[in-house]
């Protein structure tokens, strides 16, 4: 089932649960934050899940903790944030990767940690092993063990397919020099990149995709879906999903 198609089905199972939903709602509506300023299009017209839109549904493999996760496990308990990358990314993946990192160390600092899931989801599963997922979190300056970090990993290319491109409707496509060995000088080191491309660009690299992060609250709506054009820093993570928390409180 593609987003879309995700999205009439759960407005029609919305309509028929009718006032019973209405209690989950914030005052104005399903999320705290405004709908952002730089957003031009409505959410609707989006291919990926953005402001005021549920977190899709979907169930992957988290190899460092050896378990399965549903993304919306932790509805009621937890504010969720969701990127996607590739581990031998040398563009803006080990970015959005740090990104989520700094919020994982201001949450342990300042005693939150148990109020978030950091869900990092790899569209690479032939090559990102768990050994890679784990070296490419630390070196990131995440704590992999930690149960707030669960890098997601589909079985397969045809199950990323189904799961980030068509549910999450994050456009991820193999470039033409897609191998399974690294090419040029992609370390994992490398931490900058131009941002403002909604798209990485293809050259050696082996895939184009869009630049998502989601901030989902735990009621389960998309708060901000910062794409390409607005990467943010980890004082606007770290800020935005504040004021989340603290509604919440």
């Amino acid at each position: 089932m593609d987003r879309r198609s995700y999205l009439r089905h759960t407005a029609a199972v919305g309509s028929i649960l009718g006032a019973g939903c209405l209690s989950t709602f914030r005052d104005s509506g399903p999320t705290v934050l405004d709908k952002p300023e730089w957003r031009r299009a409505e959410s609707e017209a989006l291919s990926f899940p953005a402001f005021e839109e549920q977190l899709p549904e979907v169930t992957l493999p988290s190899p460092l903790h050896d378990r399965e996760v549903t993304t919306t496990e932790f509805e009621g308990d937890r504010h969720v944030l969701v990127t996607f990358i590739f581990t031998r990314c040398m563009g803006p993946c080990p970015v959005l990767t740090s990104n989520l990192a700094q919020v994982q160390v201001d949450a342990a600092e300042n005693g939150y940690g148990d109020e978030i899931a950091l869900l990092p989801i790899t569209f690479d599963p032939q090559f990102d092993t768990a050994e890679r997922l784990q070296a490419f979190s630390e070196d990131r300056g995440a704590d992999p063990t930690a149960d707030n970090w669960q890098f997601l990993r589909p079985s397969s290319f045809d199950r990323v397919t189904s799961v980030v491109n068509e549910t999450f409707g994050v456009g991820v496509e193999k470039t033409e020099t897609y191998d399974l060995e690294p090419r040029g000088n992609q370390s994992n080191n490398q931490t900058d990149g131009d941002q403002q491309n909604t798209e990485h660009d293809g050259g050696n690299a082996p895939f184009v995709h869009v630049v998502l992060t989601v901030l989902v609250n735990r009621d389960g709506y998309v708060e901000r879906a910062y794409d390409g054009s607005n990467t943010p820093t980890p004082a606007v993570l770290i800020d935005d999903l504040g004021t989340v928390r603290n509604s919440f409180d």
